[in-house]
């Protein structure tokens, strides 16, 4: 994370338990000086079962050491995007552009 950087802190990691074939979150671990700084966000997504595919679309402050959490976000929803549903957007938006 660019805070991170910026902060001299070279190591750390966000690890994010889901459900599996979903995107609810059963658990997390933060590695980070400031772990305890981020992992409330989590908390509430987890106490109002809040998935990773809403704090991907979550404006987060840059450069701040929670935009990870974001990332992970954006990780999950990639994770969503098969080959069947990659062809289909590839089609729709060529179709878009075609008009």
């Amino acid at each position: 994370m660019d805070r991170a950087i910026l902060d001299g802190e070279k190591e750390g990691f966000v690890r994010v338990h889901v459900k599996k074939g979903t995107d609810e979150i059963l658990g997390a671990t933060i590695v980070a000086e400031h772990a305890g700084d981020m992992i409330s966000e989590l908390t509430l997504a987890m106490t109002n079962q809040i998935g990773l595919g809403k704090i991907a679309s979550t404006i987060h402050p840059y450069p701040t050491q929670a935009e990870a959490i974001r990332k992970l976000g954006d990780q999950y929803n990639r994770t969503r995007l098969t080959p069947g549903v990659k062809n289909l957007m590839t089609k729709l938006l060529a179709w878009r552009h075609g008009r």
